[in-house]
């Protein structure tokens, strides 16, 4: 397809030296004041309240209680500021309020010592009541509230440890789902099969009255085991699944004891094995909350469970503004590589010292130590990766390997500064590069996409039986655009800076994944994201990974993706996408031009169009004039997002990728 009407479309220049504008300066030097005094960056992934409420109900599940009073007010901030005006709390920062959400809320707060009396919990349980009440409250809460009493187990859905003894062959065994998935019912399906519950003394009568509207003995708990709230239900159970739930239901009256026994046997081993393999962090906070309860659940006084509990710490997030909370996730190397590269931009030779610390610390995470009896565990060898996080809990992914290498090869790409680099912290050996290397390769599908943590084990079928309900595409493992387009990245730049290592398995892999990407372009030039909101981000990986694999910027799909982001551009000069293109996958335009997607679209067409055309400059104009006198830019909407409906505000992506492109276009522009 030819470029629209009067618009150039020619091959980046030689980017050569030239002074930064000062919105450029006061951009950078930002960056470089965020950063943290031993190398990394990092800044808060802000999702929703269930965390918090999940983490107040492991406390006192487990006799961590009471909460001290200083924390216990910092908590109570963050409920406060969470708050909708509705009375009810999101599953993320722009969304409506949840019954999920809503319900484990307010017994948290309850326990807190909130009295239901003050306002702001009395407009929680009206909302509640308004909205289906907690008999509609989806299966996770539904299970939460059964291990505290305030729910019976016969109205769940049944989660039975058995499903982990199938055969793995059998396509429905959860060791072919997504692992976040995998992990969180491991947990639930153990604690379940338990029929694991505490008693919450004199409060769990009162939570008893002001939750049901009739007495709690007379509630048909098993009558209500389908019900769902409609504020909460993204994917609602498929009929197949809700006759195997059925028919489970029927098992679960009278289950094999040996059989039972077994099955809780062999889930509590693989629960001690990820606690002592992630280090007591768990994948997730997710799944660590429920590690921990299993833990208690066998032996209140197991030696890991203060383990397991201090490791729950590491999720925290805290600050003045909103209190604390608990993180879904931490993206230190992520938020790392991509401030490298913003940096590495710039076409001075400047913020070495910053560069040379990010690389010393980029050195220091990367996995250097495969995990014992992996195999058996089902895990995937890590050697060689790096993790979204700090690597602590060891659980590398794909496309965090990829930017980290790619970082790295931009710093050796420039002799002086890879010198002055090395003089603070050895430079990183061929050897480690080529593990990065293998570690990604690992994760190609046969289709030539990339999966994230680990290779597609399962198949799209398993969507099917998707019984999260609140969240999609969260079953297995698949192509994802994004990390495909991070993983050919770094491999073609693998290539050129080492021409000779494994050559024809990275020539391979990168025709594949090119190949992959080609296919994945819709028919009006857009892809569709997985990751971040939406097309405006998948475009920008899809055109920095084609570029790098050496696809012309003439090439038809990058101009086709050119065309869709000029017809997409606002008329104040940026680009603004509203998070509810990941729940359609249509695009559906913010109101309000964002920073970090003017800044996604900008780098891609600077892949494609001269410096100096007008769609480029009314974009950079518009970048400088929201920046603000510190260098940073305002928050604004969410940005990322994962499971089609967990938008989250990633706090560094309005910073470090305006800063980036305005530093690549000093670079084109003075060329």
């Amino acid at each position: 397809m030819s470029p629209p009407e009067g618009v150039e479309v020619v091959e980046p220049r030689k980017r050569t030296s030239a002074q930064p504008t000062s919105h450029l300066e006061r951009a950078l030097g930002h960056l470089v004041r965020l950063q943290h005094p031993t190398g990394f960056w990092e800044a808060e992934m802000v999702w929703n309240s269930m965390l918090l409420s999940q983490y107040v109900l492991a406390r006192k599940i487990t006799g961590r209680w009471p909460i001290p009073p200083e924390i216990r007010e910092k908590i109570l901030h963050h409920y406060r500021v969470t708050q909708r005006p509705d009375g009810s709390w999101a599953m993320h920062g722009e969304g409506d309020g949840y019954v999920f959400m809503t319900g484990l809320a307010y017994v948290a707060l309850r326990l807190l010592g909130v009295s239901p009396d003050e306002a702001w919990l009395s407009r929680a349980l009206d909302w509640l009541r308004a909205h289906g009440g907690i008999l509609a409250i989806p299966s996770w809460g539904k299970f939460w509230l059964s291990t505290v009493g305030l729910y019976e187990y016969e109205g769940m859905n049944p989660i039975p440890p058995e499903l982990f003894l199938l055969p793995d062959a059998v396509p429905l065994h959860p060791n072919n789902y997504y692992c976040h998935t995998r992990y969180i019912y491991l947990g639930i399906a153990f604690l379940y099969g338990k029929r694991f519950r505490v008693e919450l003394g004199p409060i769990a009568d009162e939570l008893k009255r002001e939750l049901y509207d009739e007495p709690y003995d007379e509630v048909d708990f098993a009558a209500h085991r389908h019900e769902l709230a409609p504020s909460d239900v993204h994917v609602r159970p498929s009929r197949p699944l809700r006759l195997a739930w059925d028919a489970l239901a029927l098992y679960e009256k009278s289950p094999l004891k040996p059989l039972r026994e077994r099955a809780l046997n062999h889930c509590f081993e693989r629960i001690r094995y990820e606690q002592r393999a992630s280090r007591n962090q768990g994948l997730s906070p997710v799944n660590a909350l429920l590690n921990c309860l299993a833990l208690y659940s066998v032996d209140p006084r197991d030696p890991e469970l203060d383990a397991g509990l201090a490791g729950l710490e590491s999720w925290k997030w805290e600050d003045e503004a909103e209190g604390i909370r608990y993180c879904g996730a931490h993206s230190t190397a992520w938020d790392t590589a991509f401030a490298m590269r913003a940096l590495l931009a710039s076409p001075e030779k400047q913020n070495a010292q910053a560069i040379g610390s990010a690389y010393a610390w980029l050195k220091a995470t990367q996995m250097q130590e495969e995990l014992p009896d992996f195999e058996r565990e089902r895990r995937e060898p890590i050697l060689g990766g790096w993790c979204f996080s700090d690597g602590q809990h060891r659980w590398p992914v794909s496309d965090c390997t990829a930017e980290a290498l790619t970082a790295i090869l931009e710093v050796h790409a420039r002799p002086a500064l890879a010198a002055e680099v090395a003089s603070g912290a050895a430079r990183i050996e061929d050897a480690r590069l080529l593990q990065a290397v293998e570690f990604i390769l690992r994760r190609q599908n046969d289709d030539g996409g990339f999966g994230s943590y680990e290779k597609r084990r399962g198949a799209q079928l398993l969507e099917w039986v998707n019984p999260s309900e609140m969240y999609g595409n969260c079953m297995t493992e698949r192509s994802y655009t994004e990390c495909t387009a991070s993983c050919v990245g770094a491999l073609a730049r693998f290539r050129q800076a080492h021409p000779n290592l494994e050559r024809a398995r990275v020539d391979e892999a990168i025709a594949r994944g090119v190949e992959l990407l080609r296919s994945r372009q819709l028919p009006d030039g857009s892809y569709l994201g997985f990751w971040g909101v939406n097309f405006t981000y998948a475009i920008f990986h899809v055109t920095e990974a084609l570029r790098a694999a050496g696809v012309p910027a003439t090439d038809g799909a990058i101009a086709r993706a050119a065309e869709w982001l000029l017809t997409k551009q606002k008329s104040d000069g940026g680009w603004g996408e509203h998070w509810k293109s990941c729940i359609t996958d249509r695009y559906v335009e913010h109101p309000e031009s964002q920073a970090a997607m003017t800044a996604w679209a900008l780098l891609a067409l600077q892949e494609t169009l001269e410096p100096h055309t007008p769609a480029i400059r009314r974009a950079v104009e518009w970048l400088e004039s929201r920046q603000q006198a510190d260098g940073a830019w305002p928050r604004q909407a969410q940005s990322g997002v994962f499971f089609s409906t967990a938008m989250l505000d990633y706090r560094l992506y309005k910073d470090v990728f305006p800063a980036w492109a305005l530093a690549r276009q000093a670079a084109l522009s003075r060329a």
